[in-house]
């Protein structure tokens, strides 16, 4: 079965407000490393733009504002992770569990996550950061207003998530308020040990 191949693999669930780092963390992490960034959101967009069945289907579903069934997003992800298994050292799955019952089915369908990084950074830090990004990213969502609205988003979502993984003891929190350096330091403390 496709999904023994990932038995042995590191899988490490990277947690963070949107502003905390984690995407440049990951890239890090990536170089150094050898790990396979996977992004739910860049897999569901890469999906439309193949212009498949599956990703006309999906195309739909965001067209009306509507959410990607966990089932769906659950299978492109461990199709994604099967298709590196054999090259991979290991996968970053970024942004993810939004949601215990995200993190459950997860396990169901994949595996245990060996880690969960939680890059921490405070509510202020990352509104100034997302303003930053804001003042050159174009993007709609950079904006005060709205960023409150997904900072407060994200830790109701989250702190469950936390919660539930501290208990298994495996999640690793990075202070995410000092440089991008300061902030891999860590992280390669938390992954050296896991060899």
């Amino acid at each position: 079965m496709a999904t023994e191949k990932l038995k042995n693999s590191k899988i490490i669930f990277v947690v963070g407000g949107p502003g905390s780092g984690k995407g440049t963390q990951c890239d890090k992490i990536v170089q150094k490393y050898g790990y396979t960034h996977l992004s739910t959101g860049d897999l569901l967009r890469a999906e439309v733009s193949s212009g498949s069945e599956r990703g006309k289907k999906l195309s739909a579903i965001m067209e009306k504002g509507e959410l990607v069934s966990l089932d769906t997003v659950l299978d492109m992800l461990r199709e994604a992770m099967v298709a590196k298994a054999d090259v991979s050292k290991g996968f970053l799955i970024d942004g993810y569990p939004r949601e215990v019952k995200q993190g459950e089915a997860f396990e169901k369908k994949i595996a245990p996550p060996t880690l969960l990084l939680y890059v921490d950074a405070g509510k202020d830090t990352m509104v100034k950061r997302l303003l930053k990004r804001g003042e050159t990213s174009g993007r709609v969502d950079d904006n005060e207003e709205t960023i409150k609205k997904r900072l407060d988003t994200y830790y109701k979502a989250t702190e469950p998530v936390i919660a539930f993984y501290e208990k298994r003891g495996i999640v690793r929190k990075l202070n995410a308020e000092g440089s991008v350096d300061d902030v891999f330091v860590q992280v390669c403390t938390h992954l050296d040990a896991l060899k």
